[in-house]
This record gives C-alpha cells, sequence and structure tokens, in this order.
C-alpha cells in the first residue's frame, strides 16, 4: 500500500476519523482542513497524495496521505481497511473525488459516460459499501455524498454529468433510509458555482463537438472555463456549512450551497411542481376503472 508515512496500527486517533477523497484540492482540501481545524484525524485520499505533504507535516499526528484513484476496487478495499488497521474506526466517509465534463449527449462516447459514472457513481458506491460494515457495528458514522446542483437537475450541455449525480443522489437516498437506524446520517451535498478547480486547469474535459449544438451547448463550453477563479462560493465556507449540518441534531438528506444553487433549485422544485399539477389529472387517469 503505499502511504505517505508508517504508521503504528495500534495508534489512537484524535477525535473523529475522516476518509476524504479528492482531498488534493477544492471541496476536499477544504473539508480536511476544517476537520484538522476541529481537532480531528483525517486520512486524505488522492490520486497525487505528496501534494499533500505540506499539510501532512503541518500535523504530523492527525493528518495522513493515502494514494487512491476511486475507480480501483482493489485499492479501496486497501485503503478502507488499512485505515481500520491503524485507527479501528472510520467516523466520517466523504466521496468527493470528480470532474466535470461538458458535452452534448450526442456528442458524449460511451467511454466518456462509463469513466465519469465510474468516477462519480461505482467509486462512491463501493466505498460507501467497504465501509458500512464497521459503522453497523460500532452504531455510528456518517456518509458526505458531494454532488452538485446538477444532481438535482440539469442543463444543456452537462447530461453526462448529472446523470452520474443523479444516480449518486438516488443512491444516497435509499441508503439513508437503510442506515438511519443504525445511527448513520447521510448527508448529500449540492454545491453551485465555489471557487476550487473545477473549471480550470485542465481539470474540465469536454467531448468532441458537433457544430449543430453550438447553439446550446456552445455558450456552456465558453463559459464554464471562463468562470475559474471567479465563483462567488468561499469553499472554507461551505466546508464549515457541512460540519455544521452533520453535527445538527436533524441532519438534513440535501445540502444547497451557495446563493446559485439556492435559487436555482428553489425555481426547479417550484416548476417542478407547476408542471405536476398541471397535468395531475392526466396522471391520475391511467388507473383500470373501478
Amino acid at each position: 500500500m503505499q502511504m505517505a508515512t508508517v504508521h503504528n496500527p495500534t495508534r489512537k486517533a484524535t477525535g473523529r476519523v475522516w476518509l476524504i477523497t479528492g482531498a488534493s484540492s477544492g471541496f476536499g482540501q477544504a473539508l480536511t482542513e476544517a476537520a484538522l481545524a476541529a481537532g480531528d484525524t483525517v486520512v486524505a485520499a488522492a490520486r497525487r497524495p505528496e501534494v499533500l505533504d505540506s499539510l501532512a507535516a503541518a500535523h504530523p499526528d492527525r493528518m495522513f496521505p493515502v494514494a487512491l484513484d476511486v475507480t480501483d476496487p482493489a485499492r479501496i478495499t486497501a485503503v478502507v481497511a488499512e485505515v481500520l488497521l491503524w485507527y479501528g474506526r472510520i467516523d466520517v466517509l466523504v466521496n468527493n473525488a470528480g470532474r466535470g465534463l461538458v458535452g452534448a449527449v450526442e456528442e458524449s462516447t460511451d467511454r466518456e459516460l462509463r469513466d465519469l459514472m465510474d468516477l462519480h457513481f461505482f467509486g462512491p458506491a463501493a466505498l460507501t459499501r467497504a465501509v458500512l460494515p464497521h459503522m453497523r457495528r460500532q452504531g455510528s458514522g456518517a456518509i458526505v455524498q458531494m454532488s452538485s446542483m446538477g444532481g438535482r437537475f440539469s442543463f444543456a450541455g452537462v447530461g453526462a454529468y448529472s446523470a452520474t449525480k443523479f444516480a449518486l443522489e438516488g443512491l444516497s437516498e435509499a441508503l439513508a433510509l437503510e442506515v438511519a437506524p443504525f445511527g448513520i446520517k447521510v448527508l448529500i451535498v449540492e454545491p453551485g458555482a465555489f471557487r476550487t478547480g473545477f473549471a480550470g486547469g485542465g481539470a474540465l474535459q469536454q467531448s468532441a463537438a458537433i457544430p449543430a449544438y453550438e447553439e446550446t451547448v456552445g455558450p456552456v463550453r465558453a463559459a464554464l472555463p471562463s468562470t475559474d477563479g471567479k465563483q462567488p462560493g468561499d469553499p472554507a465556507k461551505a466546508a464549515a456549512a457541512i460540519l455544521a449540518a452533520m453535527e445538527a441534531k436533524e441532519t438534513p438528506l440535501r445540502l444547497p450551497l451557495g446563493n446559485d444553487a439556492a435559487d436555482a433549485i428553489s425555481a426547479h422544485l417550484h416548476a417542478s411542481r407547476e408542471e405536476t399539477l398541471t397535468w395531475e389529472s392526466v396522471s391520475r387517469s391511467t388507473d383500470f376503472d373501478d
């Protein structure tokens, strides 16, 4: 197992033990820093854990980088087993690793769709399954699923991305009902535009363009990269909000973050309700007659 440091398996953790994926930047890094500030212990997973060396050096007893590609099931099993060997517990799992993809549905290839689904759905599902037996035994735990406002509704150019987040949210909604009796919380986080690396530095992938979609998808292709470093959302404030929601007596199932997410999700819910009411008589007309 590729670890930054060798540890004593009998080591006692300080505070809660977190396992955070995609911890080298963005929300993952912000949550790592917030958990450390709260006095907790963090196993910070990333494809390039060396990026976290300076943060680990500042917290040598409570922050441990680990190499993990969440699309590798064998590595998932090994990492979870190693964390449990060290500390005997995982209190919080944060499924955060991810990236963006812009493209019309017709433009998106099978390979692009499958790769994104592996990253945003199958990887988090595997990690969730790996930690649940332990959380059930200890009678407590929290699973934080980093979704997006694009996991609640979609728009032109992000169909593939939204499809993966819709899948994660559907899984998590059922999961929350299944694990509540064991004292395990599930929190789905739905951020809007935050100042992370999502839109820049080559992180945002784009499907090969078909000219016919220039009018509907073209503006999204141009606009998203141009927002890099200018987004209104503060990742540190998002991390604080997530911790507050987790510690609340009644943790919400879904937590939109950012004014843009709050506005857009509210508008979507209103439009969905209006459409349902408009077509309600048709919906109710399809049962067999008594």
